[in-house]
């Protein structure tokens, strides 16, 4: 008996050149010199990155044109927005019958230099800053008045990075004269990391770091949280600092709210959309954002790559953050 054909996978590049694609280009970006420039940018991107060509097609399109949307560069050097794969479990209906398959999706992730981009953007900051505090640097911080007492910045820049990190600041100040000052301690930022991340265990970040971790083993540890702990930090004290008490424009808000998440075509009117979560129970991450279950990364962390041309500004690890 001969098996049942299974369908073919439609190729990212082909995938750009249906109907239902051309569309969604052309109804969220509006300018049709804009939308070719984009889809061709992003189709290029694409191809040279093979495991994100491995990633359900409306997913990527759905990450970048959100991220074009909010004119944000997806190049992994400015570090203001990445599309990440993430392995997605199969999808069942109450009677166990598989309704999706399992499959590579890609995630919106937002760095913390686009947290910086969308709040400057505002034209109400007269300065914004976050950073990382070294061991030696602080006497002591007295958070109700937001004051550091006796600190003491290290000026040899390679003393300095090669110093213990204690602790994160961020800071902004508005034209209006209005500032406010956020200090957590490494300890504060090492829970939080552990507690709303997905893809991240400080039990297992510690022994990564001790050097316990077998080579084979190296790929489960592609979070942005493993790779670069300090850059996380900055971003989910921006994200504390500015969702609490600074401006959040609309797009600031779309950003805020659709960061570390899939995105999918919304085939009712073409626009885009969030991917509904798959777990009935999440609880809240304590940011206003829906805490999902640890996941399976893929093997290797993938960030698009930067396109040919500076056109594409598209806006992962599932930062909590």
């Amino acid at each position: 008996m001969a098996k049942a054909m299974q369908p073919q996978k439609l190729y990212f590049s082909q995938a750009m050149q249906t109907e239902k694609y051309k569309n969604l280009i052309n109804n969220t970006l509006g300018d049709p010199v804009r939308a070719a420039r984009f889809a061709a940018n992003i189709t290029s991107a694409v191809a040279v990155n093979p495991t994100l060509q491995e990633c359900d097609a409306g997913t990527i399109l759905a990450g970048a044109l959100l991220g074009e949307s909010l004119l944000l560069q997806p190049s992994p050097q400015l570090g203001q927005f990445y599309l990440v794969p993430f392995k997605s479990k199969a999808k069942r209906d109450r009677q166990g019958n598989v309704i999706e398959p399992a499959c590579l999706k890609a995630q919106f992730v937002l760095g913390y230099k686009g947290y910086i981009q969308l709040a400057l953007r505002t034209g109400q900051y007269k300065r914004l800053n976050v950073l990382e505090i070294k061991s030696g640097e602080l006497g002591s911080w007295d958070p109700f008045e937001e004051r550091f007492h006796e600190m003491h910045f290290i000026e040899d820049f390679e003393k300095r990075a090669a110093m213990p990190t204690v602790g994160y600041i961020a800071h902004f100040e508005y034209i209006n004269g209005f500032e406010k000052t956020l200090y957590w301690t490494a300890d504060q930022m090492m829970s939080h990391a552990d507690k709303y991340s997905p893809a991240f265990s400080a039990a297992a970040y510690k022994k990564l770091l001790n050097g316990e971790i077998p080579q084979e083993d190296m790929w489960k540890y592609s979070s942005f949280w493993y790779r670069d702990f300090d850059s996380m930090a900055k971003k989910t004290m921006l994200r504390q600092l500015i969702s609490k008490w600074g401006i959040m424009t609309v797009e600031m808000t779309t950003a805020y709210e659709r960061d570390g998440r899939v995105m999918v075509p919304n085939s009712a009117d073409d626009g885009l959309l969030p991917e509904t979560p798959d777990f009935a129970d999440a609880g809240q991450n304590g940011l206003g954002e829906q805490n999902p279950p640890k996941i399976e990364r893929t093997a290797k962390t993938m960030d698009l790559p930067e396109p040919e041309a500076d056109e594409v500004k598209a806006a992962v690890d599932l930062a909590a953050l």
